[in-house]
């Protein structure tokens, strides 16, 4: 019996979600989203008794929250580990009778294992199936494709799936055999008393089948390291740090099981003039105080490398900001902050016109301050 089923007879569910055995499915799910939301990692950062908690309520609600999973964890628990081993097992003792391949079909069912005999062995062949692992590789993007997104091959040294053998693990023209010890099964049953524990065949190590004559390139793995381009799309407007997940380009799965995935980490260079708002891309633009006071119509670049022209309406303040819609690449709009320079040395020409214009501005902007 495996640590999942023997959970099974130990744990009440019930009592970890804190709702009664009759209890509705509708209450059920109910006292779950309430413990859930109590309990998520994002509400209880670093606080592991929350997290491990979550992970005990969502067990719980996995099996008492299913229909099917409910009535046979309801019947385990009724009939209990030693169910029929003690005083009065006799049908006319009040107990029950259940033979060795019952129980072993039932306890097949509940757990997923299929019954006994040639099915079993199916079942449990296909559980052996390992999915392969997941892979994660960096991706450094200029920032207009970061922008406006693109399709591009990503070359990486991974382990991959055996390109002699395809994965089979046997020298091309072989085949494995079926391992004799489990009959191709993958499991051995050792008998104790009531109940049969399985475990991984001890001479094929669980895979039902022995390489006799193994693969020269893979040494019988499956599976070797080697360099290969993965294409892989970049949708519009990804950021720095974002990971884009390519179902089944991972590692190679074993015994017949998928491949994992692979993701892939952005990395984004910076613009020398343009930056990021959202969606949206942002520009400093320097203007004249004379621009600003009196207003212009000046050029200002895109990330394609078109210039447009824009409005500074006069009495223009530094830090404005203005919107030019569908100028942000393929994402969004181009923000455009003005920035008004002050000069730090004037000619004496630029000094008498300033002059000029504190002497032609009435009042001081500071009255209001004055006590």
């Amino acid at each position: 019996m495996t640590e999942a089923q023997r959970e099974w007879f130990e744990k009440d569910y019930y009592k970890v979600l804190g709702v009664a055995e009759g209890a509705s499915a509708k209450e059920i799910t109910k006292a779950y989203r309430k413990l859930a939301r109590e309990l998520h990692p994002d509400a209880n950062p670093g606080d592991t008794a929350a997290e491990e908690r979550f992970k005990e309520v969502s067990a719980a609600y996995d099996v008492i929250g299913d229909d099917e999973k409910r009535k046979a964890y309801d019947e385990v628990r009724r009939m209990g580990p030693t169910a029929g081993m003690f005083g009065g097992a006799g049908p006319g003792a009040g107990g029950f009778n259940v033979g060795f391949d019952d129980i072993g079909d039932l306890l097949g069912g509940l757990f997923g294992r299929g019954g006994g005999g040639r099915a079993a062995g199916r079942q449990q062949q296909a559980s052996r199936a390992q999915q392969g692992a997941d892979l994660e590789t960096e991706l450094s993007l200029d920032f207009a494709d970061a922008v406006n997104g693109l399709e591009t091959e990503i070359h990486l040294t991974s382990e991959a799936t055996c390109s002699t053998c395809n994965g089979v693990g046997s020298a091309p023209g072989s085949a494995p055999t079926k391992c004799g010890v489990c009959d191709g099964s993958g499991m051995q049953n050792d008998n104790q008393g009531f109940f049969s524990m399985s475990r991984p065949c001890g001479q094929c190590g669980g895979r039902g089948s022995l390489i006799t004559d193994p693969c020269r390139t893979c040494q019988g793995s499956g599976g070797e390291v080697r360099a290969r381009d993965v294409k892989v799309r970049i949708p519009a407007g990804v950021k720095t740090g974002q990971r884009i997940r390519l179902k089944g380009r991972g590692g190679p799965g074993r015994f017949g099981g998928p491949p994992g995935d692979l993701f892939v980490k952005v990395r984004v260079k910076d613009h020398l003039l343009f930056g990021r708002q959202g969606r949206d891309l942002t520009l400093e633009v320097p203007i004249t105080f004379p621009e600003a006071v009196l207003g212009a119509d000046i050029s200002v670049p895109t990330l394609g490398g078109e210039m447009v022209k824009m409005r500074i309406p006069a009495g223009t303040t530094s830090g404005r900001t203005f919107r030019l819609r569908g100028k942000g690449g393929d994402t969004g709009d181009l923000l455009v902050t003005a920035t008004v320079l002050i000069p730090d040395q004037l000619s004496d020409a630029q000094r008498a016109a300033v002059e000029s214009f504190a002497a032609a501005s009435p009042g001081s902007p500071r009255s209001h301050l004055e006590v």
